[in-house]
């Protein structure tokens, strides 16, 4: 089935089977790996991608159901010329990963939570980010760093250049 949509600002058409997943034609026609396949039934949050704006779990979305959508992958986060997100240089900082398998997921889930709630408290970003699954850290990096980088994303004035 012909399906269309945006990936990180590029268009592009595929020619995919019905049941191949979203996160199968990121990774496979689109070489888009940073969407990790962990448990393969939505709970781990490795796969986590946004759909027009809203968190989804690529593994348990249908390539075609994404036909005119605009998505958003952890190698959209970057800027054109390389530069990390605010999100990505804090995880670095804070400690926020260890094997980085979660990472890409809680890089898209963090990156709508401070999109939807610019100075979440730390009750909040652990709420918010229990959907993601993080067998290494601990969580208090990653807590640490999503705060770390909303206060980044709240300063006056272009703080990640694209802002």
């Amino acid at each position: 089935m012909d399906v269309t949509f945006s990936v990180n600002g590029e268009r592009v058409h595929l020619d995919v089977e019905p049941r191949h997943t979203l996160a199968d034609a990121l990774r496979e026609e689109c070489g888009l790996t940073g969407t990790h396949l962990g448990c393969e039934h939505g709970v781990c949050g490795a796969c986590t991608v946004l759909v027009d704006g809203q968190p989804a779990r690529a593994c348990l979305m249908f390539a075609v159901q994404a036909d005119g959508a605009t998505v958003t992958t952890v190698e959209g986060l970057a800027g054109e010329d390389g530069e990390l997100h605010p999100l990505q240089e804090a995880f670095v900082a804070h400690h926020g990963l260890q094997c980085g398998f979660c990472t890409p997921g809680m890089l898209i889930s963090a990156l709508h939570l401070l999109d939807t709630d610019p100075e979440p408290g730390r009750d909040k970003i652990r709420e918010e980010m229990s959907g993601n699954i993080c067998r290494c850290t601990g969580y208090s990096g990653i807590v640490d760093a999503i705060e770390a980088a909303a206060g980044v994303l709240r300063e006056p004035g272009p703080a990640c250049g694209r802002c």
